[in-house]
């Protein structure tokens, strides 16, 4: 892969991963995962999973760091939805 691509993928990764960040911490402050779909979020982490075993498997770095985070962030959601019902 070029040099400019992987920059992109690693723009444009950054900017899907935290766009997570607020909504995690909206829900660590408030508790409160009333509006949150569970099989969205669900759905969602599995995917992240899978896209981040596929970039493994294809030994992408932007696909293996940013999914790794998006799966920590999204996971984090997912559990506190579980919690604070």
């Amino acid at each position: 892969m070029t040099l400019s691509l992987e920059w992109i993928g690693m723009l444009a990764g950054f900017l899907t991963t935290f766009a997570f960040v607020p909504q995690v911490i909206r829900v660590y402050r408030t508790r409160s995962t009333h509006d949150i779909s569970l099989p969205m979020y669900s759905i969602f982490v599995t995917g992240v999973g899978l896209w981040l075993y596929y970039g493994w498997l294809i030994g992408s770095r932007p696909i293996v760091l940013f999914n790794a985070i998006t799966f920590v962030l999204a996971g984090a959601v997912l559990v506190m939805k579980l919690r604070f019902r």
